[in-house]
């Protein structure tokens, strides 16, 4: 069950969690409880939809321990193994709210009672937490919005005053920006020490061993085109947002004024997305008459074509040598444990 002021990102986090528990094997179930908000039922519904997973609803009722009963009886007949409840919040805590909580507790008996807090909040999500805490009971907190640099004090306080773990961060605004907590490595990022062990567990999540197989052959055969770039660049993009990753790199943070504009990479995604076959093997063919083609199709400009094509061969060039290193990307894919990386200092 998850439970929060209004606006916190309950049921954003809803469907953040189910997939990251689809994810690891479980067939989620959301359900919508927030029968009062105009549109709850119906964003938590897109969210589903998006992420391809069942959504329960009762539009006809009010009655949110009804609607729960009903969500775990459809859950059982079709094999839903975990059970995400969506509550309503308030924009600010009330005895009706506590109340139909409390209610929902009692008669529904969630395993697990997560808290959703804003981390930008500052203080009053201190506030929050020991309000739901005390009231309620809750088992973790998951904080939303959380950026390593400057919400560390959030999460040290929430902790401190509730007595209960942190489970999961929301980093960001994508369905799949969220993560186990882990307080040493959020030190690590406070610190600008980095946090590789995320990088490391996200790249395994995220790049395709089948794909990296077949470029390491492309490689050894000094081949390397804009569509095994392509391909590249949406594995990366898997990972979530390159200037949240340049963030778990060490160090980076240290480095003033470094910006990434993550929609650079969508301007070279529609600008390879305009190329023919041809063009993609062989930028050599890219003449002006092409080029000024490409850039209507991509919405871009020569100019970009240019800069882009520039840095690409950089990248072939780069990529070639890459054929001389032993063990080649599925051994930096394959076989990287935290284990192994515990016995390095970063």
């Amino acid at each position: 069950m998850l439970v929060g002021l209004q606006g916190s990102g309950k049921t954003t986090t809803a469907g953040k969690l189910a997939n990251l528990l689809r994810k690891q094997g479980k067939k989620p179930l959301l359900v919508a409880c927030d029968v009062y908000r105009p549109a709850a039922i119906k964003q938590l519904q897109v969210v589903g939809k998006q992420l391809n997973i069942p959504v329960f609803s009762n539009e006809t009722s009010k009655d949110v321990v009804h609607i729960a009963r009903q969500a775990i009886s459809t859950a059982i007949s079709k094999l839903n193994d975990v059970i995400i409840l969506d509550t309503a919040g308030r924009l600010h805590i009330d005895e009706a709210l506590m109340a139909e909580l409390k209610n929902l507790k009692k008669n529904v008996k969630p395993h697990e009672i997560l808290l959703v807090v804003d981390s930008m909040t500052g203080q009053d999500a201190v506030n929050v937490a020991e309000k739901f805490n005390n009231e309620i009971g809750i088992d973790g907190v998951v904080l939303t919005k959380l950026d390593g640099d400057t919400r560390g004090g959030a999460a040290l306080s929430v902790k401190n005053v509730t007595g209960k773990p942190i489970k999961f961060a929301a980093t960001g605004e994508k369905l799949s920006d969220i993560e186990v907590f882990y307080p040493e490595r959020m030190a690590q990022r406070i610190l600008g020490m980095g946090d590789i062990l995320s990088i490391i567990e996200k790249a395994e999540e995220s790049f395709d061993l089948e794909q990296a197989e077949k470029l390491e052959k492309q490689l050894k055969k000094k081949e390397f085109d804009l569509d095994d770039y392509l391909t590249q660049l949406r594995q990366v993009k898997k990972m979530g947002s390159f200037s949240s990753l340049l963030k778990m790199i060490p160090g980076m943070n240290q480095i003033k004024d470094l910006k990434v504009d993550d929609k650079e990479f969508e301007k070279i995604e529609a600008i390879i997305c305009s190329m023919t076959k041809a063009e993609k093997r062989n930028t050599k063919l890219l003449n002006a008459s092409r080029r000024q083609r490409i850039a209507k199709g991509s919405g871009t400009t020569v100019q970009d074509i240019n800069k882009f094509i520039q840095s690409f061969d950089m990248t072939q060039k780069m990529m070639k040598k890459m054929q001389t290193n032993k063990g080649g990307m599925k051994k930096l894919l394959n076989g990287i444990d935290e284990n192994t990386l515990k016995k390095f200092k970063f």
